[in-house]
């Protein structure tokens, strides 16, 4: 009976602190480096992580009350970073011939690939994209267009665009054909800074009976305190049952009865 109630009460503790571990998955088929710098950015911010290895790839995993807070920690640092192609796949053969027009637009979006890849390595940039535009003649008779090229980095406030505006144009105008020339031409190469804006965590309090704490452990706590409140009675309920059990004792053997029946009973003195 006692092990049955101790039985009962580890479950009824175990059954109030369900649901307060329940995991959600925030991401998958990760790459090994871009789950670190997911599970990296959220420990900054003091967000649990779960990491699954799996064939397709790393899933990340977090706690469902965690969701809000780790998507606009990401959103607000870029991660995971997106997938981006490379010139061998967009120009790997698959036995189909491809027009002028769309080989000239693979080209281009393959260089704009390989531009913004190249762009994202740079220590504080969050976001690259690169817009380019081939020499093309409009029409016969008419002249041909020059090339050019358009930049947009998402940055990290720490990052000066003073200090990397030159690089990136020098890199540009050295990838594209027809661009040596842009580095002293301004209007060739356009390039757009934009600060990011950092997320500011806006942490809400709540009084949970004297005790102030966050909002989103208020679930756990609530939990945990119904389980500290029914384990005392229970246990309490177990020991008085233990202690009201009827003892088990031998009782005395009357001496009479133990002696064999061809045995003659000794009544008084002789």
């Amino acid at each position: 009976m006692v092990r049955d109630l101790f039985k009962g009460l580890f479950f009824i503790t175990m059954l109030s602190m369900a649901g307060c571990g329940e995991h959600v998955e925030l991401h998958r088929e990760l790459s090994e480096q871009e789950a670190n710098e997911v599970i990296a950015e959220l420990a900054n911010k003091q967000i649990n992580v779960q990491k699954n290895p799996a064939k397709s790839g790393v899933s990340v995993r977090i706690r469902a009350s965690d969701i809000s807070r780790a998507v606009n920690v990401l959103e607000a640092a870029g991660l995971p970073r997106a997938q981006r192609t490379n010139l061998g796949d967009i120009f790997r053969k698959e036995g189909v011939i491809s027009t002028p027009l769309e080989e000239r637009a693979r080209y281009i979006y393959a260089l704009s690939q390989e531009l913004e890849a190249t762009l994202s390595k740079i220590d504080g940039v969050i976001v690259a994209r690169v817009h380019v535009v081939l020499p093309e003649r409009v029409a016969p008779g008419e002249p041909v267009q020059p090339a050019s090229a358009s930049v947009f980095i998402k940055h990290d406030t720490k990052l000066d665009p003073d200090s990397i505006q030159a690089r990136v144009r020098r890199l540009v105008a050295s990838s594209i054909p027809g661009m040596a020339s842009a580095i002293e031409t301004p209007n060739k190469i356009t390039t757009v800074f934009v600060p990011s804006t950092a997320y500011l965590e806006k942490q809400s309090l709540v009084f949970l009976g004297p005790f102030l704490i966050p909002e989103q452990n208020q679930g756990f706590w609530k939990k945990l305190f119904v389980a500290l409140i029914s384990a005392p009675p229970l246990v309490i309920i177990a020991i008085l049952i233990w202690l009201k059990k009827p003892s088990r004792r031998p009782k005395p053997e009357d001496p009479a009865a133990a002696l064999p029946d061809n045995e003659p009973h000794i009544t008084g003195a002789p």
